[in-house]
């Protein structure tokens, strides 16, 4: 019998690091704009209730308070849906905390079409291109529940913006290895391959391994990379892959313009031309209907990741 594998929702891990880093950093400080029970924030509220504070539905507000804070030498969270705190909240995130380069961390739940019922409106998928636009903020899509811990664990230890994208849906945890090893702006590689190239973030990653498997059978040895770092991004491990393998395939839970696949594409194509194919969501909204479907209906699961490179290669 095949050991289970272990799945916890990325916007979860996210809540559960807050509460777990505030004793080690006292000017740890969470706001949230009326979603505590869905950002997860309220393991933290629990933990340590004269640091949490509930701005209402008000994500502009919550973001000058946090601007506020970030002043006075605290280190302020933000969490709402990644449509809120970075789609609607953008000009204030760009004005108040991007432009004086303030120490204020973003944690954007609820990212990507794996909203699943909640529907076009709530799902962001242009939140990666919005913060990668703006000078000096770290763009961070974590894969699973040991990176996201790490990241926000790096995200207290950085002193400055800080974007990070957690989901809604359960993801494996594959990242309990014990040479496992997270560094800010490094890709990781976690399989080697001559053929081609996939370079994944966020819950895509385990879906690339699992679309490399496939490929495999049909003698397509793929090499498959994880960057959870998508500004800055890693250049020396996209451009070793381009020179390696001549052909790098993008995956990402967002749309593919301004997203993980216009930044591979950036590094290729200033410092080694190759062939780039970006899998996403391919300017069109999502629609409502369960996380898996959606995955499904817009080939970003294993199999449709999967059919997508066999039908380009």
């Amino acid at each position: 019998m095949s050991e289970e594998i272990k799945k916890i929702a990325t916007r979860e891990s996210y809540g559960n690091a807050l509460a777990m880093y505030g004793e080690e950093y006292p000017n740890l400080v969470v706001l949230d704009a009326d979603l505590a029970n869905a950002t997860k924030t309220n393991v933290f509220q629990k933990k340590f209730p004269d640091r949490h504070i509930d701005c209402g539905i008000a994500e502009a507000d919550m973001t000058g308070i946090a601007a506020g804070l970030a002043t006075c030498g605290k280190i302020p969270f933000i969490s709402s849906f990644a449509m809120f705190a970075a789609g609607r909240n953008f000009e204030v995130v760009r004005n108040s905390i991007g432009y004086p380069h303030l120490n204020v961390k973003i944690g954007a739940t609820h990212a990507g079409i794996t909203v699943g019922e909640d529907g076009a409106s709530h799902q962001a998928l242009e939140d990666i291109a919005l913060m990668r636009t703006i000078p000096g903020m770290t763009v961070v899509c974590p894969s699973d529940d040991i990176e996201t811990k790490a990241a926000v664990k790096a995200a207290l230890e950085l002193d400055g913006p800080f974007y990070m994208r957690t989901s809604r849906a359960a993801s494996p945890v594959f990242n309990d290895k014990p040479d496992y090893k997270f560094e800010l702006g490094k890709g990781i590689t976690l399989k080697d391959g001559k053929d081609i190239t996939i370079i994944a973030t966020g819950v895509e990653v385990s879906y690339a391994m699992e679309a490399a498997k496939m490929l495999l059978n049909d003698g397509v040895d793929a090499r498959v990379i994880n960057i959870h770092t998508i500004k800055p991004i890693d250049e020396d491990i996209i451009v070793k892959a381009a020179k390696e393998t001549k052909k790098i395939f993008t995956v990402e839970e967002a749309f593919v313009t301004g997203g993980l696949g216009s930044a591979v594409t950036e590094v290729v194509a200033e410092k080694n031309p190759a062939e780039v194919h970006r899998l996403g969501m391919q300017d069109v909204f999502g629609e409502s209907g369960s996380w898996s479907a959606l995955l499904e209906k817009y080939e970003l699961d294993a199999k449709g990741i999967y059919n997508q490179i066999k039908k380009l290669l």
